[in-house]
């Protein structure tokens, strides 16, 4: 069995990821041990709450470098993929991880509401092992909360729209990134988490 780790970023809700880990079959590793976090052979990287406060917690638990460091495929959900990148605008400029060297600004969308909370489609924009079976015409519908996001980059592997154009997933070698939380979104959500944990990536 692959030795499937959770990452405790201390900011996260591990519940709803652990659970639906659970129902591929898959016993995973939930740990703040950067030991045991060098050892996976699939990293989830999850996350909500600030990036403040999530890159202070990386910091505090010495897993800044067990992430960037890693060779296994590596999954940031939500907040754990806007970690991946250089830096968020929030609470005046947070330096992050820079993993995926672009920036995460907030949603400009104009009179509608922020955070985005909802089930918004998601479109692959290319090929990716990811999406392996999943509609790449239409794209499929996946559950978002935020207000914080990448635009469209040279990283970009998949977009929605919500009043604005943005970034749903991104990619850069090893490390994914999804913007919506796939353990919350159904059927999609868990063929999307058996891409990640079985798949060949």
């Amino acid at each position: 069995m692959k030795d499937i780790v959770i990452l405790d970023t201390g900011c996260c809700n591990l519940t709803s990821l652990l659970a639906a880990v659970k129902r591929l079959g898959v016993e995973p590793l939930v740990t703040a041990e950067p030991a045991q976090a060098k050892r996976a052979s699939r990293l989830f990287l999850p996350g909500v709450g600030t990036a403040q406060a999530a890159m202070r917690e990386l910091q505090k638990r010495d897993l800044v470098s067990c992430i960037t460091e890693s060779r296994c495929p590596v999954l940031g959900i939500c907040l754990g993929m806007q970690l991946l990148g250089a830096e968020s605008e929030e609470t005046g400029g947070v330096k992050m991880l820079n993993v995926i060297p672009e920036s995460v600004g907030k949603l400009q969308v104009g009179r509608l509401t922020l955070p985005h909370m909802g089930w918004n489609r998601v479109k692959p924009i290319i090929k990716d092992p990811l999406f392996e079976g999943l509609d790449s015409e239409l794209g499929e519908y996946f559950y978002f909360v935020h207000s914080y996001a990448f635009n469209l980059n040279s990283y970009t592997i998949a977009s929605t729209e919500y009043g604005v154009t943005f970034s749903a997933a991104v990619r850069q070698k090893n490390f994914w990134g999804v913007q919506f939380h796939p353990e919350r979104s159904g059927a999609a959500g868990l063929k999307l988490l058996r891409n990640f944990v079985e798949g060949d990536l």
